[in-house]
């Protein structure tokens, strides 16, 4: 592999990840924040892309964004009420969503499985024009994401400082305490849930316009990407403060992408990347285990060791 191809495979890793991020981003607000799994991630990624995409293609690139957000808001909403309003389990409630939205993604795409975008001007479009002036067309998708990542990282980690932020990490740590304040976890809840689901719809309008195409399946498996990209990206900085917790989850994000791109690169089966994410997530859950269990195993072949000495003497 020469050098070329390298850069180019590492690109494609960094592009990928960095639009992921978002939904790594969501699933760090709600996951980890709010201590809430919200099972909706892959219907919310879907409908992200096709309003986005939808909207692009009636001739509003640019509101093709906030569109998606909006779209993502309503669905964070949506399971935010089965689950404090209707008594729902999260679990359950993110399902149903889930489920539903496969409909409504159907409704939106105009009764096809498929949108395509290659007429259609995107977010995209601008900024490969300008950037081909300076000879650097080739790393339009970079740039785009690389600025919609910063701007939502540094966003959300604003927001995690304000009085509202403050009580949404404190619902998902201790709600029994939340409950008894002046904080209402209702109101936290949906909060979190609208802006994390906001995140994840932007997420996917990234990808369908960076590949000029949506289908119905493009957020198939994504909660399990993006989950095991928060775990690794809690490996790395999951005990530091909370920008740097943030970085990590891009950081995260970035290395599952570099995996997956390296496992295409050396020909590995489409259908078996599931498997790798499913390896992934279950390395990145065992290693902090892992580690604390590493020296008593270290203590008991010492001590086996030992043993053995004492019975050759």
């Amino acid at each position: 592999m020469g050098l070329d191809q390298i850069l180019a495979l590492l690109q494609t890793a960094l592009e990928l990840g960095l639009i992921s991020s978002l939904t790594v981003l969501a699933l760090f607000l709600s996951y980890s924040m709010l201590n809430v799994c919200d099972l909706s991630t892959d219907g919310c990624f879907t409908l992200g892309a096709v309003v986005g995409a939808a909207v692009a293609i009636s001739g509003h690139p640019y509101l093709s964004i906030p569109a998606a957000m909006l779209a993502g808001v309503a669905s964070g909403f949506i399971t935010a009420i089965l689950q404090t309003k209707m008594g729902v389990n999260s679990l359950l409630a993110g399902i149903i969503v889930n489920t539903g939205l496969y409909s409504v993604n159907i409704a939106i795409m105009g009764g096809s499985s498929i949108l395509n975008m290659n007429k259609a001007d995107t977010v995209f479009t601008a900024v490969k024009s300008a950037l081909a002036r300076i000879n650097m067309s080739e790393q339009y998708k970079l740039a785009v994401a690389a600025a919609a990542v910063i701007i939502i990282a540094v966003l959300l980690g604003l927001f995690l400082k304000t009085r509202l932020g403050l009580a949404i990490r404190a619902t998902g740590d201790n709600p029994d305490m939340v409950r008894s304040s002046s904080i209402n976890p209702v109101f936290t809840t949906i909060i979190g849930l609208c802006v994390a689901n906001s995140f994840t719809a932007f997420s996917g309008c990234l990808l369908a316009q960076a590949q000029k195409s949506v289908n119905i399946d493009i957020g198939g498996g994504m909660v399990t990407i993006a989950l095991a990209s928060l775990l690794i990206g809690n490996v790395f900085l999951g005990k530091k403060k909370m920008p740097l917790r943030i970085v990590g989850m891009v950081l995260g994000a970035f290395v599952f992408r570099l995996v997956y791109t390296i496992a295409l690169r050396f020909n590995m089966p489409a259908f078996m990347l599931k498997l790798v994410s499913s390896a992934i997530v279950i390395l990145a859950i065992s290693i902090p285990y892992l580690k604390t269990r590493l020296p008593m195993l270290r203590r008991r072949m010492a001590h086996a060791k030992g043993k053995g000495g004492e019975g050759a003497c």
